[in-house]
């Protein structure tokens, strides 16, 4: 029913692809004007919708930066949240805002890297609000690869490494009918790839697509599990004191496939789930929800992703008589010395 359902899109997607070209055209010929900031713009985006770990990889290229003696920011559009325009997440020494108004994804890069962050629609207006407030250098643009009008230093395009070497039905399509917000031919504005292999095996990227991929500067990174940390009271726990025990799996992320995979494959049961769609907005609907499938299964704990908990934090109360975890991931990428030069150099 699906496939069919993506069938009858086919023609959207040709009419999306159309103004996809005719917009990038534009651009090209520069009839639409990309303007410039005052500091180094640093974007990590991708060609698809969700799932590819630009977040992890914003996090991972701003502590770099930030390693390197830079004056790092970080701006996003917000995906998720409750608040429009300009909105102050966190600055140089504490978070100013709540998940709601910044939502996951720039709550929890505030979190990791304690720089300035902030959430504007409109880039160009806040990574100048961001870099005059803090006196930046670099600014590191969350998912604006297709956000053309503000002028970047570096852009950086990331791939789920599933979805180039095993992707379903109609998933390398345009919107509607399947998940590429572009075609491959866009990489030619890239400047970078990162392949995010998760926690697979590296896998050949198939030539049809590599090819769009050989001038490029390519890649590959990986999630690193580092243990599990208590929602409420933030204690570390080894991944090794859950196996064995029932548990129920709670995620509302793109593609929740990596997350159930490391915990199988360190012996920590997954049968009871509970899959939300990306960026879920809990509820108190969703957590009476929760706890019902904790008890109804004798569950031990309920196992959630960093991104989740951000939002799960504020129903301490609703679930104080339930064990309730997030598995801390860290995004790694091979080569690291080779990528901090490449990174350096282009910043610089």
């Amino acid at each position: 029913m699906l496939n069919l359902v993506k069938i009858i899109l086919i023609p959207f997607s040709f009419l999306y692809g159309i103004i996809i070209r005719g917009r990038n055209y534009l651009f090209d010929k520069e009839f639409f004007k990309i303007r410039k900031v005052d500091a180094t713009i640093v974007s990590i985006g991708n060609l698809t919708v969700g799932g590819s770990g630009k977040t992890p990889a914003v996090i991972f290229v701003a502590k770099l930066l930030i390693g390197a003696g830079e004056k790092v920011g970080i701006l996003s559009r917000g995906y998720g949240r409750k608040t429009r325009g300009y909105y102050l997440v966190s600055d140089e020494s504490k978070i100013v805002a709540n998940v709601d108004e910044s939502g996951d994804e720039m709550y929890l890069a505030a979190q990791e890297c304690k720089a300035p962050t902030a959430v504007s629609e409109k880039r160009i207006e806040g990574a100048q609000k961001l870099t005059s407030q803090f006196g930046l250098q670099t600014v590191v643009l969350d998912d604006a690869f297709q956000h053309r009008w503000i002028h970047r230093d570096l852009d950086i395009v990331m791939f789920d490494q599933r979805f180039l070497t095993d992707p379903k039905p109609f998933e390398q399509g345009l919107l509607p009918s399947g998940m590429m917000r572009e075609p491959f031919y866009a990489l030619k504005r890239a400047d970078a790839i990162i392949i995010n292999r998760k926690f697979s095996e590296k896998k050949d990227i198939p030539g049809n697509i590599q090819s769009y991929m050989n001038d490029k500067p390519l890649f590959y990174g990986c999630y690193e599990a580092q243990g599990f940390y208590d929602v409420k009271s933030n204690h570390y726990y080894d991944l090794k004191e859950f196996q064995g025990q029932k548990s129920l799996v709670v995620c509302g992320i793109a593609k929740p496939y990596s997350f159930i995979r490391i915990l199988q494959d360190n012996s920590i049961e997954t049968n009871n789930q509970i899959l939300f769609p990306d960026h879920k907005d809990y509820t108190f609907k969703e957590i009476q929800n929760i706890r019902r499938r904790f008890y109804d299964t004798n569950s031990y704990s309920v196992l959630t992703t960093q991104k989740d908990a951000v939002k799960l934090t504020r129903f301490s109360n609703e679930l104080d008589d339930i064990d309730i975890y997030f598995l801390k991931i860290e995004f790694k990428i091979e080569n690291e010395s080779e990528f901090k030069k490449f990174i350096i150099k282009k910043t610089n």
